[in-house]
């Protein structure tokens, strides 16, 4: 990898490229630093200390995952880009329910961006959603719950209509940001952000670690390393289905006669079903914060308020880990479907050796997608309980560094940006035949 990028440097359109996508990363990571206009910094400043240990980084967990610690600073990319990554995955989700959006997919170039616009719409709308619930969490003293400072400057409808306008604001320019590196610099812009917001946090996690204690710490890395390895090893694993081309005369050439093989990765669901999984189990935790206090609190807000307020507690951990195996199973049978893929085959005389073509390899395929599945699944829910079976055991910070999620995203985007590095590579050392 390091021979990778070394040799990238030193090609200087690739570098430019490079260079371009540092500066984008440095715009954004200036975004989620600036503060809303409207707020008092020092009091957010004094009740985020005052929250490292408490609830509030628990709560709002996935949100400020994805802003890079931003959202409890009630910052202009305070947001991060979480509402693109849900109107992604609702799109993602109508496409097979609704008949025109399937059609979309199918024209190609054109019905990906007109999808592409769709999702733009849908994140704005969300954008603003959020940002008005967070604004309004901040003006009642209820995004930090044990911190009785007031959090605005004023809190007068123009300088709330401000701060929302200008969150919704920063999510807008974070899509600009991130399609202006997918067009001129090297990878996927969006995946590029959030691997940044991921890794913004770890230096400052990894010294609250040390400080607290050394021997821990070496511990820690040790873990995080192993971790890294071991998704590293899950993530590459495929299973490779064979297919071979008959032979067939169109005109008078021939085609055809080839072989190749469709690739099934173990993890064939990637990060959303632990993205799905997280945002219901927020669900919970927001209405508590918002119910909780009355002075007769209903039943249920109980209820929840002893299960799933902390990520310690067996109900919630064994709900987390059902969810993610539910989510990944349903995932992977609305983003494959193996009687398309059957169906494409037979149409261009391929066909898998053993198996009859049309409805048998459809069969065959499912069989195999779903016990390649159940050890994926599993995977995932494992994973990402590291950082809650932490917790419990170890007593570590709720924003554990080597979480499942963080190493997830860690590896996925940092493996597929290595991969379109050295593709570019070959293509501008390319020896030809003759050397």
């Amino acid at each position: 990898m390091l021979t990778a990028i070394s040799r990238a440097f030193r090609t200087p359109d690739l570098r430019n490229k490079l260079l371009f996508t540092l500066g984008i990363i440095v715009l954004f990571r200036l975004g989620s630093v600036l503060p809303t206009p409207g707020v008092n910094t020092i009091n957010v400043q004094q009740c985020l200390k005052e929250a490292q240990s408490g609830d509030a980084a628990n709560i709002y967990g996935m949100v400020q995952l994805f802003s890079g610690g931003a959202l409890l600073k009630l910052s202009v990319f305070a947001l991060g880009i979480m509402p693109y990554i849900t109107a992604s995955i609702i799109l993602q989700l109508l496409t097979v329910v609704i008949p025109r959006l399937e059609a979309l997919k199918k024209e190609g170039q054109a019905g990906t961006a007109k999808i592409t616009q769709y999702t733009r719409y849908l994140t704005i709308g969300l954008a603003v959603l959020q940002s008005t619930a967070f604004v309004a969490l901040a003006r009642t003293g209820q995004l930090f719950p044990n911190c009785r400072q007031p959090l605005l400057v004023s809190n007068d409808a123009f300088t709330i209509v401000t701060m929302v306008v200008v969150m919704t604001a920063g999510t807008s320019v974070i899509m600009w940001l991130g399609e202006l590196i997918t067009d001129r610099g090297v990878g996927n812009g969006m995946s590029i952000l959030i691997f940044t917001q991921v890794i913004a946090v770890f230096p400052s996690e990894l010294l609250n670690i040390f400080r607290q204690n050394a021997f821990t710490f070496v511990v820690v890395m040790v873990v995080g390393v192993f971790m890294i390895a071991a998704v590293v090893f899950v993530e590459q694993a495929q299973r490779r289905i064979p297919v071979q081309y008959a032979k067939r005369m169109v005109g008078r050439r021939m085609y055809g006669g080839t072989s190749t093989y469709i690739p099934l990765k173990v993890n064939q669901a990637g990060i959303i079903p632990v993205i799905f999984a997280s945002s219901l189990l927020y669900l919970p935790q927001l209405l508590v914060s918002l119910f909780g206090t009355s002075e007769k609190p209903n039943v249920v807000v109980e209820w929840l308020a002893q299960h799933f307020v902390r990520g310690d507690q067996p109900v919630y951990m064994a709900t987390f880990f059902l969810l993610i195996i539910f989510f990944t199973y349903f995932y992977v049978s609305i983003t494959f479907n193996p009687v398309e893929v059957a169906d494409n085959m037979k149409k261009y005389g391929g066909f898998i050796p053993g198996i009859r073509p049309g409805r048998p390899t459809a069969e065959y395929l499912s069989y195999v997608l779903s016990r390649l599945t159940a050890p994926g699944s599993l995977y995932l829910g494992l994973i990402s309980m590291v950082p809650i079976i932490a917790l419990a055991v170890a007593g570590a910070s709720q924003n554990f560094p080597f979480g499942g999620t963080s190493i997830l995203i860690m590896v996925g985007v940092g493996l597929d940006t290595v991969k379109q590095i050295e593709s570019q590579l070959q293509q501008r050392n390319y020896e030809g035949f003759l050397k």
